[in-house]
């Protein structure tokens, strides 16, 4: 009688016991692998660019459109590599967000991630709309067997503020045609062209004006901010280089053109390479914040094997007129002012750190 009660008491503990192993493999969890952040810049060649701008999509939130954007530039891009991608983001969703999803959509597809710019602006020409995605891809052939022109934004203002900025469109699209022109490039070697404006109420004027030359390139239109102080079209654009240039990097200011000491109205690049950097914030707003940023952005030049002076066109994203009258005080601090490269300076809406008071992204030379 003893042994059949060991024997039950042995097979009761066998029984409970099972359960509890089963229980303790079962709250085995996986860690997320932690997502890479995109490289501070990318060295490209210049022969190979290939340019697109994502379709505008109301469909779903930030995160949603970001995904879709992606979609589109990835099939766009046709298998060539994206090295630089800018994000113009509209609303009230988290900027950072875009660079999560980009590295997240990059590593699942095991592609190498690429520099990234985001900025927060106004408002896009379609209600909805949050995000509009540029990228730039290293394409499989010789597309710019030349070089490149990189066109300094072209830009018609008011001191006062109008919805309609059609007419101001017209003439900022007639000054860049003269830039471009000035180059030896026509409408049709034109690979992008970005329209930054103060409103986009009467868009279709806007874009009927812009498209009687510029009908076949990646073209797209942002609102600079909500609440702009004056009116405001500018345009830059990017394209093929038709004649021959000596040097690397050639900076023109063609006639019919403002000319300014501060910046080049073209850069016509020849050089092989260039680097391609994402955007270094200003995190504050005293003159030291904005020269840190500065030094920042040289270190990561200097790794791409570029260097300030080499650098061809910047990109600079201050919050108000205040903070780019501080950007102007200073860039010359590191870039060469003998040869100021071609450059677009406009307030934008926000940036994805609280606390940032302007960005930069440049293009420069690799040596």
């Amino acid at each position: 009688m003893t042994r059949c009660k060991l024997l039950a008491a042995l097979l009761a503990v066998a029984v409970t016991a099972y359960p509890f192993e089963k229980k303790k493999k079962e709250e085995i969890t996986q860690t997320l692998e932690i997502l890479k952040d995109p490289p501070a810049s990318v060295t490209a060649e210049t022969s190979r660019l290939i340019f697109h701008v994502s379709p505008l999509s109301a469909k779903g939130l930030l995160s949603q459109q970001v995904k879709d954007g992606l979609k589109a530039v990835l099939k766009s891009a046709g298998g060539a590599s994206i090295v630089k991608l800018r994000a113009f983001v509209a609303g009230s969703g988290d900027l950072r967000r875009v660079q999560a999803i980009v590295s997240e959509i990059f590593t699942e597809k095991r592609l190498s991630l690429p520099a990234l710019s985001v900025v927060q602006v106004g408002g896009l020409p379609l209600e909805g709309a949050q995000v509009v995605i540029e990228s730039i891809a290293v394409g499989r052939k010789e597309v710019n067997p030349l070089g490149l022109v990189f066109a300094s934004g072209q830009a018609v203002s008011t001191d006062t503020v109008q919805d309609k900025v059609a007419p101001l469109a017209e003439k900022a699209i007639a000054n860049l045609k003269t830039a471009l022109r000035g180059a030896g490039s026509e409408p049709a070697d034109t690979l992008r062209v970005t329209c930054f404006c103060s409103s986009l109420e009467d868009y279709p004027a806007v874009r009927a004006a812009v498209l009687t030359d510029y009908s076949k390139v990646a073209l797209h239109f942002v609102q600079l901010q909500r609440g702009p102080l004056r009116s405001i079209v500018e345009c830059e654009a990017v394209a093929r280089l038709k004649r021959k240039i000596a040097a690397p990097v050639q900076f023109e200011n063609p006639p019919g053109l403002a000319q300014s000491p501060d910046y080049s109205q073209l850069a016509l690049i020849s050089a092989p390479r260039i680097v391609l950097s994402g955007t270094q914030l200003a995190y504050g707003f005293q003159d030291s914040d904005a020269r840190l940023a500065f030094q920042r952005l040289s270190k990561v030049l200097d790794q791409g094997g570029s260097s300030m002076r080499d650098v061809a066109m910047a990109s600079i994203y201050p919050l108000s007129s205040s903070l780019a009258a501080q950007v102007r005080r200073i860039r010359f601090e590191f870039f060469d002012k003998s040869r100021p490269p071609a450059s677009t300076l406009l307030a934008f809406e926000g940036l994805p750190a609280m606390d940032a008071g302007f960005a930069v992204d440049v293009v420069a030379i690799a040596k």
